[in-house]
């Protein structure tokens, strides 16, 4: 590799520490998902029992789908940016792409393209955003451009004399 990223660890260990964010990040979210869920399908008086007994049934099967998809993305990554040598943007929606199209080959060779492109998209969009979003936030620190000589000034209706 011509630069290494030091902002992150070695693959190996960005790849269990990504399955393990992403395994708590969707047991978290699946047990206030699941936990409203099941109060709102659970009798009048037994809302709070109904409520943990569903969490406990659905979250850890939404953080393992989550750690799933969390730590293939990050292998696939891994192995797009040992395999181009760079860090852009493309090396994630390539992972993407490639994340959505093994999740979804049990489902036949259709459904997997269709959900490799889909998920190639979703990281795009994802990484479009990002790029947006920091050019946004880098325009305070960009230096001011000096204001421009009355004689090259943009003209106006009030500098014209018309009004």
């Amino acid at each position: 590799m011509s630069h290494a990223d030091h902002t992150r660890d070695p693959c190996p260990w960005v790849i269990l520490n990504d399955f393990g964010g992403a395994f708590a990040m969707g047991a978290v979210g699946g047990g206030i998902w699941h936990g409203i869920k099941g109060a709102r399908n659970s009798p009048r008086g037994e809302r709070l029992v109904g409520a943990i007994s569903t969490i406990k049934a659905r979250a850890p099967v939404t953080g393992g789908n989550f750690g799933v998809w969390g730590g293939m993305f990050s292998t696939f990554d891994c192995a797009v940016k040992g395999w181009r040598q760079k860090e852009d943007a493309w090396n994630a929606i390539i992972s993407g792409f490639m994340t959505g199209g093994c999740l979804a080959a049990r489902s036949g060779p259709r459904s997997a393209l269709g959900s490799a492109v889909a998920c190639g998209i979703l990281l795009g969009v994802f990484e479009g955003v990002g790029v947006l979003l920091s050019r946004v936030f880098s325009e305070g620190t960009r230096p001011q451009l000096p204001p421009l000589p009355e004689n090259m000034a943009p003209q106006t209706a009030a500098t014209v004399g018309l009004q």
